[in-house]
């Protein structure tokens, strides 16, 4: 099952979470779980991050974590 710390923070660049300061912290666990499912509608379309969308394994990752209970 996929964790925050190790599976999830680091799909987040370092460019993609100062892109986002300005609403929540993609590198901060509580954030992201609060803003989970608005993160996953954007990476699956593919709009979020805007110069690379991630893979599909990368939103499946991500879809997991969340189906997964959301781990630390």
């Amino acid at each position: 099952m996929p964790g925050f710390a190790q599976d999830i923070r680091p799909l987040f660049r370092d460019r993609d979470r100062q892109a986002m300061l300005f609403a929540f912290d993609l590198g901060e666990y509580d954030e992201v779980r609060a803003n989970a499912a608005a993160i996953h509608e954007q990476v699956a379309s593919g709009d979020m991050p805007c110069d690379v969308p991630w893979s599909p394994e990368q939103v499946d990752l991500f879809q997991q974590w969340m189906d997964g209970g959301f781990q630390p």
